[in-house]
């Protein structure tokens, strides 16, 4: 109890936080230059959506395999609809965890916008929150990397990169949502973990039974998505350092099997 609710503050603080930085940037030139080119197509994206702009969560998902990002939108403790999806035009890596600085990873997992950069050297960029506690356990200790990000242009050495007018709009939507003090989780999968997509991975995985565990145990997440529409809560197991799926509190029943 005293774990999810230190939990819930340390959300709650972030969340102003972000809301305070972005209050502060409004003007910056490369952000009025993005509202003047992107913002009427920004508002209509939601409309066509059926949804109020901007969100009270704008839900970003980020498929390696296929080289997708997608942009989902709606109210809290809603469902969400899905508002655009932008390929991710530059690849670094392979599929798979980020576990060391300099392994060229983008990370998978469990993540948030934590920071947004209107004077990026990629243009415009979204800080990802790695690491994350399942990073620190079982990542390089001492050094993890960082500054992972997605950005405009089309170069990557761990980040997740679409181009600048896609990142405009992205931007103005995770400006916007934390201006209006709303939630922007990330969730980076090493592909979509459908059945296609689970017998990919475990043939891409071979004999690595470790690689194998850690994508199963992305697997509930999207499938609880998949099924109800909204962003699931997920934990990380302080032993193992495996995620798992919450529901009211407790380790959800939600299979991993599409």
């Amino acid at each position: 109890m005293l774990t999810a609710l230190a939990a819930l503050l340390a959300l709650a603080t972030a969340t102003t936080d972000l809301a305070t930085a972005a209050r502060a940037q409004t003007s910056a030139t490369r952000v009025a230059g993005a509202r003047q080119a992107r913002d009427e197509a920004v508002r209509k994206l939601f409309a066509t959506a059926g949804l109020t702009y901007p969100p009270g969560v704008l839900y970003l998902r980020a498929f390696k395999h296929e080289g997708v990002l997608e942009v989902w939108g709606g109210a809290a403790q809603r469902d969400l609809q899905l508002v655009a999806s932008y390929p991710i035009c530059a690849r670094s890596g392979e599929l798979g965890p980020k576990r060391a600085a300099g392994d060229l990873q983008v990370p998978e997992g469990f993540y948030d916008i934590t920071q947004l950069n209107p004077t990026s050297n990629f243009h415009l960029s979204l800080r990802v929150s790695y690491p994350n506690a399942a990073d620190r356990l079982l990542g390089r200790k001492g050094a993890l990397g960082g500054d992972i990000f997605i950005h405009g242009e089309c170069v990557t050495i761990g980040c997740i990169p679409i181009q600048n007018e896609p990142i405009e709009a992205v931007y103005l939507m995770a400006l916007d949502t934390a201006l209006a003090r709303g939630a922007l989780p990330v969730h980076i999968f090493p592909a979509r973990m459908d059945e296609a997509g689970q017998k990919l991975l475990a043939e891409l995985a071979g004999d690595d039974a470790v690689l194998l565990a850690f994508w199963r145990t992305l697997a509930p997440a999207f499938m609880a998505f998949e099924k109800t529409r909204r962003v699931p809560r997920v934990r990380v197991n302080a032993k193992s350092g495996a995620y798992e799926v919450l529901v009211d509190g407790a380790t959800t029943a939600v299979s991993g099997e599409p």
